[in-house]
């Protein structure tokens, strides 16, 4: 296996990093591995670290053809060992459980490692005849993301890092008489050809609030889910806001350092942050009122390009509603709301992972405050309608759980592919075909003490 390790900070000045130094080996379109023209379906699973913490040990893939997925009598035990050996299956690298990408063909799948030794670094797996081999070199990226990247596919061929540094506050004067003046962090992004294996820019500035903005108390903790627009002009980042209030007294530490009282029932909406595309340049903030949910997601993607070409963004993983970022303005779009609770007819619903498929359908998985487990429902964004669609292990309090590590639901054709299972408990991969507005009960998923399946590609 070559190795490039990307070490030099690089700045948002650079427009291409060739990496020139070492050959490649899927220089290719990185569509077409080998002879195989079979369309497998990875399935990833997580399992415990060594103290038993459920998901939290790394993730392994095992790669399933269409019609085994949707055979109840085909069984996938991706967990099962033989001695201290696992039968079947492949450990991608990483020392906690991966944020795994795949190309839309699901020939590749990509992960960046997250924390450990190696956090940092990413790699590429060819699934070639149903197994994986790792392609290329390895690249690291932890001089600008950090050993613990957020990172994903913000389009196809093209993977987007993003990493926000500790919010330090800025006040002045001394005890008691503190002024509050403002909560900033450096911002950090990287761009990855995800065909070629090459950063080919970086940024690096401080968030970009407005002065009134960060007089007020506002700033951001965790950004993530990076997605590029349909012209691939911006890109835009999801951000967990918080806001305090500088009007009220601080509390002050024994070592005489000041902290303002949080202040999120007055966050003025969700916000993104936007930056042009590929330069990595002028960054801006756009706000929705509509709603006042983050919507930087958790470890699943909270933002897809329809087929009309705006940008659909779920204020997941503890909200229920879906805005629209206009094709046209590239801001967000004042008329457009949908609310899965009132789609539905319920209360208490937070949407866990989705995946836009085509022509304003989707498909959410959500839990609700009123009954444990975890749900599906179909969603027309158009009509601003949702059919709940139900499944054998929905009632399974184990669900709420799993589906906040929830990453990613398969999408071939009409048919959308759904592993869920609670930690240790056995389930089904369910397929929903979006045009017959059917689900079916496909493989079943045997798990393991502390494991369970985190998604379909």
């Amino acid at each position: 296996m070559k190795k490039n390790l990307f070490r030099t900070v690089l700045f948002s000045t650079v427009t291409a990093i060739t990496l020139g130094s070492c050959s490649n080996d899927d220089n290719d379109s990185g569509s077409n591995p080998g002879e195989d023209n079979t369309r497998w379906i990875s399935l990833t699973g997580s399992f415990p670290d060594d103290t038993g913490t459920a998901g939290n040990g790394g993730t392994r893939a095992l790669a399933i053809t269409p019609e085994n997925a949707a055979n109840p009598s085909y069984e996938v035990d991706l967990f099962k060992m033989n001695g201290s050996e696992y039968v079947e299956g492949f450990a991608l690298k990483s020392s906690r459980t991966a944020r795994v990408q795949a190309s839309e063909d699901g020939k590749f799948l990509y992960n960046i490692q997250y924390t450990g030794a190696d956090g940092g670094v990413f790699n590429k797996y060819s699934v070639a005849g149903g197994k994986y081999t790792e392609v290329g070199y390895e690249l690291n990226t932890a001089s600008i993301l950090g050993t613990a990247p957020r990172w994903v596919k913000a389009a196809e061929g093209i993977g987007v890092g993003v990493y926000s540094g500790t919010v330090t506050t800025v006040y002045e004067g001394t005890a008691p008489n503190f002024v509050y003046k403002s909560r900033d962090c450096e911002v950090k992004i990287a761009a990855i050809d995800l065909n070629n294996t090459a950063i080919t820019n970086t940024a690096i500035f401080n968030f970009p609030w407005t002065d009134a903005e960060r007089a007020a108390g506002y700033s951001v903790g965790r950004i993530d889910v990076p997605v590029l627009n349909a012209d691939k002009t911006k890109l835009f980042i999801g951000c967990n806001v918080a806001k305090v209030d500088p009007t009220k007294t601080p509390t002050i530490s024994t070592a005489g350092v000041p902290t303002w009282p949080s202040d999120a029932a007055n966050i003025n909406g969700t916000k993104t942050l936007v930056v042009d595309y590929p330069s990595l340049k002028n960054p801006k903030v756009i706000t929705s009122t509509l709603t006042k949910t983050s919507n930087h997601g958790y470890r699943t993607m909270t933002q897809y390009v329809g087929t009309d070409g705006h940008l659909y963004q779920a204020t997941a993983t503890s909200g229920a509603d879906i805005i629209r970022i206009s094709k046209t303005t590239n801001d967000y779009d004042p008329t457009y709301h949908f609310n899965l609770n009132t789609a539905l007819g319920i209360t208490g619903a937070s949407i866990r992972a989705w995946r836009y498929v085509k022509d304003g359908v989707a498909v959410v998985l959500y839990t609700t405050t009123t009954a444990a487990g975890g749900y599906v429902a179909l969603v027309d964004l158009n009509a601003k309608t949702a059919t709940k669609l139900a499944t054998e292990i929905e009632t399974n309090a184990g669900l709420s759980t799993t589906l906040g590590q929830y990453q990613n639901i398969g999408l071939i054709g009409d048919n959308v592919y759904l592993p869920l299972t609670p930690a240790g408990v056995d389930g089904n991969i369910y397929i929903v075909n979006v045009k017959n507005k059917t689900i079916t009960k496909g493989a079943k998923l045997k798990t393991a003490s502390g494991s369970f399946y985190l998604g379909a590609y």
